[in-house]
């Protein structure tokens, strides 16, 4: 029996590659299992290249496996781009319809299972990715029975006899694989899970979640990948609980609109990715100088302009914390795991009230898309913290001409604010600079002031912020300190493993708070380290160069950059980081 094993399914895309995957790892999590998968796909709605990799535990894991056990293959391009993961007891089970090829060079055990011709029996060859479902099954030598609960969720609005079809179909399947004499026949049974029950879930469900839990009831959004599935999610949940979702005709609409909800007192959030971004940044700029709560998610994918839409990157750091002109305060928080993804998303919600400024949820493709086992989430926790709104204020009468102090300068930066309507609330909002009241002033000392004001709202967050750097530092002094940011965390952490069962002392930081930066925090850990091998997925070492503007440290600092589209496997950052010691 073994531990954990990696699956990959791959065949060209529209043809039910996603939904193999599904069934396979919806019912392994139900069983017990941890997972995590990954999912390359092709910037096109149908055709190209697909694959869906799902790593199974018997403990938990935060990132996928670097090599392969079992590859399910509906075509032979799924071999010749996959098969090099598989090690040497790997085992491909391909549709017998294409007459499947191994590479030279790679030996591994190949089962011609013919999926189509099952299936086309059957009565459609769209069972072929049950029959994958049952064979894959056979080699981990799974009981088909434990598929029917998930396949009856999924086709019982179909009908009792395509149920019976589709299970017929997986047992078809472990069938024609149990016959095979081959030695490698049940070397991939998994030990059995604990058998508790955990959520399965991708980064923007979580996100989405955090939201309508943190009492957002509106959203403004326009559909881009890596985002889309944060409004999907609303569009079905918001209307249950009185909120509303409006798909705007582009991203600047979306932010002003989100501004304007805002404004009215309605806690709202939009989401998009590195194009929308530069499109809202304007926006950004006007919820700055305004002083209006906004939240923003930001899912990084390969850049610039279309770039790589459905790949991994994490190059919009400078841009997020940059990218608006003129000087604003703004909040970047960084998400590294599901879990934080909901929590950080009601947090942003009340950041965004409390400071009174835009505040950014940074994500990335593997965070978002990337579906995997989830403790039950705590909503006891939740705590929903408005700032200085006052929803029903007794304000005293204004004299003839007199406006409300809604940008009043206070010591802590922050002014107060009533909702649009307020009984002797009349004030102006422009996004011009103006004075206490709202209204235009170009005046030297009242520029300062009140951009003095904005500045220094956020001068303390770092220090009262829910985790700023999530710290795994067992040793006083390292010999290498891993820092990171978002979904990099489950490869750093398997990689320090590693590195300290060969006898390194490793620490790792991971920042959940990207701007305003948790300078002492960080430096603290720097200091204490012979190496920082700073992880990230661009090719400037954008994260590396905002600590050094931050904390310094420059000599012992070296990057392990990677931008190609993938993400890292914690084999690459062990051995990477190796060659730099």
């Amino acid at each position: 029996m073994v531990e954990q094993l990696s699956w990959k399914v791959g065949g060209q895309q529209g043809e039910g590659i996603e939904s193999t995957g599904e069934i396979f790892a919806i019912t392994l999590n139900r069983l017990g299992y941890y997972l995590y998968g990954y999912r390359h796909f092709s910037s096109r709605i149908k055709g190209g290249h697909t694959n869906n990799k799902i790593r199974v535990s018997t403990k938990k894991v935060r990132s996928i496996a670097d090599d392969l056990d079992i590859l399910v293959a509906f075509d032979q391009e799924t071999i010749d781009v996959n098969a090099h993961e598989l090690h040497s007891k790997g085992i491909v089970l391909a549709d017998a319809k294409f007459n499947p090829k191994l590479p030279e060079g790679v030996d591994v055990t190949l089962y011609a299972v013919p999926f189509t011709e099952i299936a086309t029996e059957l009565g459609t060859s769209l069972m072929k990715n049950m029959v994958a479902v049952g064979a894959s099954s056979a080699i981990m030598n799974l009981e088909c029975e434990v598929f029917r609960d998930v396949v009856e969720e999924i086709f019982s609005r179909k009908g009792e006899q395509v149920v019976a079809k589709n299970m017929e179909a997986i047992v078809k399947g472990a069938e024609y694989v149990r016959k095979q004499d081959k030695d490698s026949l049940h070397q991939m049974e998994l030990a059995k899970a604990d058998g508790k029950k955990r959520m399965f879930m991708i980064g923007n469900d979580a996100i989405a979640l955090g939201f309508l839990a943190g009492g957002c009831r509106f959203m403004a959004a326009y559909p881009i990948t890596p985002a889309s599935e944060i409004m999907e999610y609303m569009i079905k949940k918001l209307p249950e609980f009185g909120g509303t979702v409006i798909q705007t005709e582009d991203e600047i609409a979306a932010a002003t609109m989100s501004i304007g909800a805002n404004y009215a007192g309605v806690r709202t959030i939009t989401a998009s990715a590195g194009p929308g971004l530069s499109l809202m940044m304007e926006s950004i700029g006007l919820a700055g100088i305004t002083e209006t709560p906004l939240v923003v998610v930001d899912t990084q994918r390969g850049g610039p302009s279309t770039g790589l839409p459905t790949k991994q990157e994490q190059s919009d750091l400078m841009a997020m914390i940059y990218g608006t002109h003129g000087e604003i305060p703004k909040v970047v928080m960084a998400p590294s795991t599901v879990q934080e993804a909901f929590n950080d998303a009601v947090e942003a919600l009340n950041l965004a009230e409390e400071y009174q400024v835009p505040v950014i949820l940074l994500s990335d493709l593997q965070l978002s898309l990337g579906k995997q086992t989830v403790e039950p989430l705590d909503y006891d926790k939740i705590d929903v913290r408005r700032g200085k709104l006052q929803e029903d204020p007794q304000l005293p009468e204004l004299e003839k001409g007199e406006y409300f102090k809604r940008y009043q300068v206070t010591d802590d930066g922050v002014s107060p604010r009533i909702l649009p309507g307020t009984k002797n609330g009349i004030f102006h909002v422009t996004g011009v600079e103006h004075d206490e009241t709202g209204k235009p002033s170009e005046l030297a000392s009242n520029r300062k002031a009140q951009m003095d004001k904005r500045l220094r709202k956020l001068k303390k967050l770092p220090e009262v912020f829910p985790t700023p750097v999530h710290k795994d530092a067992k040793h006083e002094e390292a010999d290498i300190l891993f820092v990171g940011f978002n979904s990099t965390r489950g490869a750093i952490e398997e990689a320090k493993g590693r590195l300290e069962e060969e006898g390194y002392k490793v620490n790792h930081a991971q920042i959940r708070l990207v701007h305003p930066f948790p300078a002492s925090e960080v430096k603290a850990l720097v200091d204490h380290a012979k190496k920082v091998i700073v992880v990230e997925n661009n090719a400037t070492a954008q994260l590396a160069n905002i600590i050094k503007m931050n904390v310094g440290s420059q000599e012992k600092m070296d990057s392990l950059l990677q931008y190609d589209g993938t993400p890292f496997l914690p084999g690459q950052i062990h051995q990477r980081s190796k060659e730099l010691l």
